[in-house]
């Protein structure tokens, strides 16, 4: 499975080592304020993405601390009902099972 791994890696690899040599020409990027940014079009390309990226795992952020937060409480009732089903030691009957002859 390592070796899969790697083979990917270095295909991808070459795969985006040739976009950025066919990329490499200077654009030029125009913001507010009549600002301009000027460079290869790769490097504007990977700092978009990185960008992107970024407010990506910024906007997922909440959502992890609210299933981490659930996930804690979670743990707790699991513990105290299982405290609590060993102190009494009766054992549960199944569904189908039925206890009357």
């Amino acid at each position: 499975m390592k070796i899969i791994s790697t083979i990917v890696g270095c295909v991808l690899f070459v795969l985006f080592f040739g976009f950025a040599l066919k990329n490499a020409q200077v654009v030029d990027l125009h913001v507010f304020l009549n600002y301009e940014i000027r460079g290869p079009l790769v490097l504007m390309l990977l700092g978009f993405f990185v960008a992107g990226a970024s407010l990506g795992v910024l906007a997922l952020t909440p959502t992890v601390f609210r299933h981490r937060r659930e996930a804690s409480r979670q743990k707790t009732t699991i513990a105290a009902l299982h405290a609590v089903g060993v102190s009494s030691n009766v054992q549960p009957q199944p569904d189908g099972v039925s206890t009357q002859p």
